[in-house]
């Protein structure tokens, strides 16, 4: 591997999984659903998953690969029909796939990570703070861009937001295995507690003066966003060290957080792979 290379998948890097479950992601939910959220499992801990059914029906060339892998596993496949596995997972996006699975270990708090994320080297975290988001789709959306951009968590107030249930799972497309969930009980006490550590907490405000391509995101950094619409609480507003907007060039207003924490995520990326570039370049 070259070393480019390999600072660039340090910025990619998870920390290792402590042997304690974490209260925050409400343990792995009981059941989970679709390709995507069955086959990261299948991948990332295949001995906690209990069983597989599956529609019998289905007999494509996804579904033919899906059930080798589960074999492959050593999982228990069970043949069924797509109405039961619509009562199983209360929900007719099963792709008819649905699996019974095990709690798996995680970091069990905010601190931990921070702390695992030290001791690993990495010196610029990028976390995404969701204030106010409640639907679940809106949440599985969001770890699944936070996964993708290589942030280390997504955290939550436990007062007003979504938890990690099966539809939060299946929209997160495997990203709810993967991305650790924090829900914390004070949220402005959590980002006094972030600045402590010398983590910025950069909010998105439509009123903002400057934009997010305004700001420098190469170090450690906290991107904040409220509810599409509500927009944060005051109290989060104030507790940012900066806000700043998503330009909006058209008729509509805002965007759904889903997509405004994919266009923060990935700015804050891009300007930390110019960085890793520039750095490799300059050195002899």
């Amino acid at each position: 591997m070259s070393t480019l290379q390999g600072i660039l998948s340090a910025i990619r890097i998870r920390p290792p999984k402590s042997s304690s479950d974490n209260p925050c992601m409400s343990s792995s939910p009981k059941v989970l659903f679709g390709f995507h959220a069955v086959g990261v499992r299948l991948k990332t801990a295949p001995k906690s998953v209990l069983e597989v059914f599956f529609d019998v029906s289905r007999r494509d060339a996804r579904m033919r690969q899906f059930t080798d892998r589960a074999r492959e596993a050593g999982v228990r496949l069970i043949e069924s029909d797509g109405l039961r596995l619509a009562k199983m997972c209360g929900s007719h996006g099963h792709q008819g796939v649905v699996a019974r699975v095990d709690a798996v270990s995680q970091v069990t708090s905010l601190d931990e990570l921070l702390e695992q994320l030290e001791a690993a080297g990495i010196a610029q975290p990028l976390l995404l703070v969701l204030d106010g988001v409640t639907d679940p789709h809106n949440l599985g959306a969001c770890l699944r861009v936070a996964d993708g951009a290589g942030a280390q968590a997504v955290i939550a107030p436990k007062d007003h937001a979504a938890g990690i249930n099966a539809i939060v799972a299946k929209v997160a497309s495997g990203a709810a295995e993967t991305v650790p969930y924090f829900m914390v009980t004070n949220l402005a006490r959590t980002l006094n507690e972030l600045k402590e550590r010398n983590i910025r907490c950069i909010g998105t405000s439509d009123d903002a003066e400057k934009t997010i391509y305004d700001m420098d995101l190469t170090g450690p950094v906290a991107l904040i966003l409220g509810a599409e619409g509500e927009g944060m609480r005051q109290l989060t507003r104030k507790t940012c060290d900066e806000l700043v907007s998503i330009p909006m060039r058209g008729a509509v207003e805002s965007l759904n957080v889903s997509v405004a924490s994919g266009v923060c995520l990935y700015e804050a990326l891009r300007q930390r792979s110019t960085q890793v570039v520039q750095a490799a370049s300059a050195t002899p």
